[in-house]
């Protein structure tokens, strides 16, 4: 594409040098620079990509965007925010591929992953050819890459959605992370449908107060557009329980379905009943009411399965249908999944890492354990401090021992993690809790006590197949890790 072409909704704009080159390319990591690139120079929290623009052109770089200008031989573009025109340049360079995709975005503190995938699976029942993005992984096509973000950067995710289209990809099914809405990664994106699952403490590292947390959701359901086309109508999915629902429903012009269980909604579960083996309601919907009867386990896969219903029957598929491929599910990778190398006690392993999502594992099990329920769980190094103490309350509130151990630690000294944890514990016998640092050692003894109907959760990693310790990323599995502890009890 030539580089005016590209440039030509940007404004305002500065061309220094030659602009009817080539483009063939963009990036922003100057070590992924090839011949034609355009180099986009963007400052970050502790690297400014505009040191970089002159080994960019050595290169090959065809040109850089910059937002200043720079002594350099060669094409400069300069605007006054780069992460800003990154968007509109990617969205250009790539043709617009949401235009051409029904794009439903996921957003919410917990339950984005579960959600995006029940979507997915009713989707790809009724024959519709999806895409889906997330936490776990990327699947294009028939294939499935890893990602290093919940939502990738506004350049691979355009890029990712034109691979889509190329493929004749109807739907993309995304996770949008507070991040990326408050970074732009997802400015320019033509979001067919938003989902909001639920808002509770989390990231405060990064956004400070809960205040910012939720506007940067807001922005999701802000995006939605301002106009009613009748062959492409937007909505708005929101959870009626959720009191930050009602500020998103302001800011939205989309129309809105609402869903819960709590208060009235278009879309409402009554009747909940929950055992080992699954969950059972009765689903009223707009659409008509049918009996539910889930493998999933707990109330927060009922707000799950209520989202993606919603979002099916905004799509023009029947509850029935609906009901058919929701059934079918038993599980998604590294959520309340479990653990079976012959034992008689119940092992599962969750992603819960956030106070909320902790809770709500603890009490779904507490609804089915006929034995003492064991809680393993950390809290991430260089990440926000203040959730530790609470999530060391809540487990120790509904588990009958927990141990605290590490979680990806990064540069934080364990201990100290787990000092903060026991910080607010000064209320709670010293029998109900102990602190092992290593994680593998903590399966291991949780393991060691178990026995009959006992239950253990292991928290905070879910499907994540790694540690992150110092500056190194070593393999661990807490699934691999359970099951080669319970066949070493088993064996003894």
């Amino acid at each position: 594409m030539k580089l005016t072409d590209l440039l030509s909704s940007l404004l305002p704009v500065r061309v220094k040098g030659d602009s009817n080159i080539d483009i063939t390319g963009l990036t922003a990591d100057s070590r992924k620079v090839k011949p034609g690139d355009m180099f986009i120079c963007l400052t970050g929290f502790t690297v400014d990509g505009h040191e970089f623009a002159a080994k960019a052109l050595e290169l090959g770089a065809a040109c850089i965007l910059a937002e200043k200008d720079l002594p350099l031989e060669g094409t400069v573009v300069v605007v006054p925010d780069t992460r800003r025109a990154m968007a509109q340049l990617a969205n250009r360079f790539y043709m617009s591929p949401t235009s051409e995709l029904k794009l439903i975005g996921v957003t919410g503190t917990n339950g984005k992953t579960t959600t995006t995938h029940l979507i997915d699976k009713i989707l790809q029942d009724q024959q519709k050819k999806t895409g889906l993005i997330g936490t776990i992984h990327m699947r294009i096509g028939d294939t499935y890459e890893e990602i290093k973000n919940t939502t990738p950067d506004v350049l691979d995710l355009q890029r990712s959605f034109r691979r889509m289209r190329d493929l004749d990809t109807e739907y993309a099914i995304i996770e949008v992370s507070s991040h990326a809405l408050d970074i732009g990664r997802v400015r320019g994106c033509d979001v067919h449908t938003a989902v909001f699952t639920n808002l509770t403490r989390d990231h405060l590292d990064y956004h400070v107060t809960m205040e910012n947390y939720k506007h940067a959701k807001s922005l999701l359901f802000a995006q939605l557009g301002n106009r009613y086309d009748t062959d492409r109508v937007k909505t708005a999915v929101l959870n009626a329980d959720d009191p930050a629902s009602e500020m998103f429903a302001r800011v939205t012009p989309a129309r809105v379905i609402r869903y819960g269980i709590d208060q009235e909604a278009d879309v409402r579960a009554t009747g909940i009943r929950i055992t080992a083996k699954g969950t059972s309601f009765m689903m009223e919907t707009f659409a008509g009411n049918l009996e539910f009867n889930l493998k999933l386990m707990g109330k927060f896969n009922v707000y799950n399965a209520l989202a993606a219903t919603a979002v099916a029957l905004a799509e023009g598929v029947p509850l029935e249908a609906i009901k058919a491929s929701l059934e079918e599910v038993t599980g998604v990778d590294g959520r309340f999944e479990a653990v079976d190398a012959g034992q008689s006690f119940t092992v599962v392993v969750d992603y819960s890492h956030t106070p909320d999502s902790l809770e709500n594992a603890l009490v779904t099990i507490k609804e089915f354990a006929q034995g003492r329920i064991f809680c393993i769980v950390g809290c991430g190094g260089d990440r926000d401090r203040t959730k530790r103490p609470i999530m060391a309350q809540i487990a120790t509130k509904y588990a009958d021992m927990s141990v605290l151990t590490s979680d990806n630690p990064r540069s934080e000294e364990p201990e100290a993690i787990l000092a903060d944890m026991v910080a607010g514990l000064a209320d709670t016998p010293n029998d109900r809790y102990t602190c092992i640092a290593d994680r593998r050692e903590a399966i291991a003894h949780a393991v060691s006590l178990a026995d009959g109907q006992d239950v253990i959760l292991i928290a905070g990693k879910g499907h994540e197949t790694y540690q992150i310790i110092k500056d190194q990323v070593l393999s661990f599995d807490d699934r691999l890790v359970a099951k080669e502890a319970i066949e070493k009890k088993l064996a003894t």
